[in-house]
């Protein structure tokens, strides 16, 4: 049976392919994401709410929301008019709107961002157009205050150590 790898001998990935190996790949130091579950194409306009989880990519147009723990890969020919809540964002494409990401943002050119942007991390390449405002949260940090309630102890509250003499 004919295999592609077997074809040509190193023939490069498709562009979709590559992009997204891309997005997974630890050498690179991006954000490691998993298997895409959706895909909408380059032909697809979308209006209206979208939650899932997992990962999905958009090289089409959406007018509307995006609500997830997971990952966005928004494509270079993408054009998103949207409030987008995830875990990781991966952008190249354009997005009108404000995004939130629980773990990180990542722009990457040609990408158009304009909105306001709420993440622990921001990753930008040089070439992306970003107007807005950013403000970086560390999430972790503040689950954790936030889970420890009023158990926190202050360092300060505790009696000072005395030195023994030698």
């Amino acid at each position: 049976m004919w295999k592609p790898e077997e074809a040509g001998g190193g023939e490069a990935l498709p562009e979709r392919e590559r992009w997204v190996e891309d997005k997974r790949s630890p050498q690179k130091g991006g954000p490691i994401l998993p298997d895409e579950v959706a895909f909408v194409g380059k032909d697809v306009e979308f209006k209206g709410v979208i939650t899932y989880s997992g990962t999905v990519r958009i090289d089409g147009s959406l007018d509307g929301e995006i609500h997830t723990d997971g990952g966005l890969l928004v494509g270079p020919e993408a054009v998103l008019k949207a409030k987008v809540s995830a875990g990781t964002v991966v952008c190249q494409g354009t997005i009108h709107g404000d995004i939130q990401a629980k773990d990180q943002i990542v722009l990457r050119a040609p990408a158009v961002v304009e909105g306001s942007l709420i993440t622990p991390v921001l990753s930008m390449e040089e070439g992306v157009v970003f107007n807005g405002t950013l403000e970086m949260k560390p999430q972790a940090k503040a689950e954790i205050t936030r889970d420890m309630g009023s158990n926190v102890v202050n360092i300060t509250s505790r009696p000072p150590l005395q030195r023994l003499a030698a």
